[in-house]
């Protein structure tokens, strides 16, 4: 997949002619010009905490959470958004790499990258691997559920997730994280595990944000489809 920073599309209103029309732009250069932000977000590039694109995803996914499934937990929509601005820069999907440096771009590869006994060189390495894997599959399953169906409908037999279930490998690996802890396990073990006994939730909030991007009619979202379907 080509590294592809995304862009939104929205509708604002301009003037034309004395009269009011609607105009096509970019949703984040428009909310770039309204913040006076003129620095252009670079791939790879950290995404700061007041940056539009960061309220963006934020917006819509308490949006989502709060008012369609009623779950306003705070941690979790911010960990959730969060993860959709990580992975606006494309190669962060793939981040996981093997002992020869080459990404791990299949779950498969990722679950190989996350055993001690086989590739993880520690219980650290294992945690961050599982940590990706639920991210990973809970991005795909939410917002390119197409993806998913393709693979299992469309005789992707040689795809080496052909078999995996992305809903149980995502549960599982977060849940492992939960057992795992890390820097702070009082605050980092509920959140993980409220991320795997509520997967299924979560891909569904993202259902959500995903119909907003689509009525926002993103080109970059329905290029990253297209990749992902072809």
């Amino acid at each position: 997949m080509s590294d592809k920073r995304l862009k939104f599309r929205a509708t604002v209103p301009t003037k034309k002619r004395g009269r009011r029309v609607r105009a096509t732009q970019p949703l984040l250069l428009y909310w770039r010009q309204r913040a006076g932000i003129a620095r252009e977000v670079v791939m790879g590039s950290p995404v700061s905490r007041s940056h539009p694109l960061r309220q963006l995803f934020g917006a819509l996914t308490e949006k989502s959470f709060t008012e369609h499934l009623g779950w306003p937990d705070l941690n979790v929509t911010e960990y959730v958004s969060n993860l959709l601005v990580e992975f606006t820069h494309t190669d962060q999907l793939y981040q996981i790499r093997n002992r020869q440096g080459r990404a791990a771009d299949s779950v498969v590869d990722m679950l190989f990258e996350s055993e001690v006994l086989l590739e993880a060189q520690s219980f650290d390495r294992e945690r961050e691997v599982h940590r990706h894997i639920g991210d990973y599959t809970l991005f795909m399953t939410g917002l390119f559920p197409e993806y998913l169906r393709r693979l299992k409908t469309a005789g992707l037999v040689y795809h080496k997730d052909f078999l995996v279930d992305y809903v149980k490998t995502g549960k599982r690996s977060y849940g492992l994280v939960a057992e795992y802890g890390g820097y702070d396990p009082e605050q980092d073990s509920p959140l993980f595990r409220k991320l795997s006994e509520n997967f299924e939730l979560c891909v569904t909030g993202l259902g959500f944000v995903r119909s907003d991007l689509d009525r926002m009619q993103d080109p970059a979202y329905r290029h990253m489809k297209t990749l992902l379907l072809n």
